[in-house]
């Protein structure tokens, strides 16, 4: 296990166009609360974790705090208004980490059910000499490649394997990351791999379910009442 605690960005401010509804999906009801304040109650009971950021949806951000007393997660320093692209939130909330932190955790808060258990498996390998660790799943479905209604080819799945979230980092490459642009990657991972960094997979966890949809909430709190 590190020895050095890790600062958490939850990026909440996606706009969640899939999602539909009135509010931010951040603010869709899970279990009678909003999404946000299971990732935020559970990276709080982290004991990796020394603090914590919040990218929010811009408008929005006075309710996250609110969120945050309510559910007394005291390690919650700093609420952010997030940019227009998920890289913009992230940069924008680097800015309230404290110089000193060794290592960052960014999490999305679409993936609620995040556990202390993933938590240590992201970061225990940046004491190896990794710089940044990406949790994920083998791809189980034949994957294939399309060109509009052509199909060209089928892909060897072996080596392929899904990304979740939360992902680790070294706070000092992924500050020099940001600091050169961010542009369009899905995935903070990505840029250091475009950096020519050293980026490491652990086993991920399926009830890491990305909530995109309304279905996608539904089974996420079938899940939370087994747990």
């Amino acid at each position: 296990m590190m020895s050095a605690q890790a600062w958490a960005v939850v990026c909440a401010a996606g706009a969640g166009e899939r999602f539909g509804g009135e509010r931010p999906k951040v603010f869709a009801a899970l279990a009678g609360r909003p999404l946000l304040a299971e990732s935020l109650e559970r990276l709080e009971a982290c004991g990796e974790i020394e603090g914590i950021v919040v990218a929010a949806p811009a408008g929005w951000e006075e309710p996250v705090i609110l969120l945050a007393e309510e559910l007394g997660c005291s390690k919650v320093s700093a609420v952010v208004t997030g940019g227009s692209t998920r890289g913009g939130s992230v940069r924008l909330a680097l800015a309230e980490i404290p110089d000193e932190a060794e290592l960052v955790l960014v999490h999305d808060a679409a993936r609620p059910l995040v556990s202390e258990e993933i938590v240590t498996r992201v970061l225990e390998p940046l004491g190896r000499g990794w710089e940044a660790v990406v949790p994920a799943l083998p791809v189980a479905d034949t994957v294939k490649r399309v060109e509009d209604e052509r199909v060209v080819e089928t892909i060897d799945r072996g080596s392929l394997v899904s990304a979740q979230t939360p992902q680790a980092f070294r706070a000092g490459v992924l500050r020099a990351a940001y600091g050169t642009g961010h542009g369009e990657a899905t995935d903070c991972a990505a840029l250091i791999e475009e950096r020519g960094g050293r980026v490491c997979w652990v086993e991920g966890d399926p009830r890491l379910h990305k909530v995109t949809t309304l279905d996608d909430l539904a089974l996420v709190e079938v899940w939370l009442e087994t747990l």
